[in-house]
């Protein structure tokens, strides 16, 4: 089988998982707290790390790492921000908001990291770019407007604030991370080993129960689906792939398969504003990666 073949195969399966995690978010947050999910979650994904780390025998590389002080400064700050800060403000607004709402909401990162490149790297924004990101704040706007997708008849102006902020905050650590060279499994280990402990500190001050069965399991999908193996498969996938163009266009699909899950499993409506929200966030993205796209192609 082809290199590419097998990109893509791998870039299927992490966008069907990652298509599901929403679901999996709404059904364990009915039951527990963003803080004890996202405990549950980290936790889980720190171990699917250690794990790949013993399978391709980096265990020794990884203690090396552990010795440098640029690796702890990094590790740090990376597992402050994610999945500390980044995952407590998603989780939050998720509890507030329907999956329909907060799903795509989330999914306009890619045009906020945008922006902030043009902001702090000077980077110009071509037209198609502009366009662009108009498109995508368009579809921003109606998914905001979208009262209907609640059954209050309201959205929460909070919720929708925390979603917006966890699309700065994300790719604000994207932007920060644009030079990292680091062996990615060894920094997304680092990053859940601070966030776990931060956790782990924050817990030690908050009441927690013992979660029952189905949150606690929803948890651990989460941290294995949404932080842990996906992300792994998706970071050999794009090293396999000959032509990482077709790939990342596969991302696409995630949203639209979550407002398929979200309404057969979640049992929400799916609305025309919605819908419409969505594409034009997606067509956004597309229509302000054209010209990018094209050079990849051609080179």
């Amino acid at each position: 089988m082809k290199n590419q073949s097998k990109a893509l195969i791998m870039g299927g399966f992490v966008v069907f998982f990652w298509a599901t995690v929403a679901t999996a978010f709404k059904i364990a947050l009915n039951e527990i707290s963003n803080l004890q999910l996202l405990l549950i979650a980290s936790s889980t994904a720190l171990i699917v790390c250690f794990i790949e780390l013993i399978r391709t025998k980096k265990l020794n590389l990884l203690g090396e790492s552990l010795l440098s002080k640029s690796t702890i400064f990094r590790g740090a700050w990376q597992g402050l921000m994610n999945p500390f800060i980044y995952y407590l403000i998603l989780f939050k607004g998720y509890s507030l908001l329907p999956a329909q709402i907060a799903q795509p909401l989330n999914f306009s990162w890619q045009i906020v990291l945008m922006i902030l490149m043009a902001i702090f790297l000077k980077q110009k924004l071509h037209f198609n770019q502009v366009i662009g990101v108009l498109v995508s704040f368009s579809g921003i706007i109606m998914l905001s407007l979208n009262n209907s997708a609640d059954i209050s008849g309201k959205l929460s102006v909070f919720g929708l604030g925390l979603i917006i902020a966890s699309t700065i905050i994300w790719a604000t650590y994207w932007l920060l991370k644009i030079n990292e060279k680091q062996d990615s499994v060894i920094e997304l280990f680092v990053s859940f080993l601070f966030g776990t402990i931060y956790l782990v500190v924050v817990s030690l001050f908050t009441p927690m129960e013992v979660p029952p069965l189905k949150p606690l399991l929803a948890g651990i999908y989460a941290g294995m689906f949404e932080m842990g193996i996906t992300f792994i498969l998706w970071s050999k996938a794009l090293k396999l792939a000959t032509n990482r163009v077709t790939l990342t266009q596969l991302i696409y699909l995630s949203p639209l398969l979550s407002l398929l899950l979200i309404h057969f499993i979640l049992g929400e409506k799916i609305g025309v504003l919605t819908v419409v929200g969505l594409f034009l966030i997606i067509g956004g993205i597309l229509i302000s990666n054209l010209k990018q796209k094209s050079t990849i192609a051609n080179t």
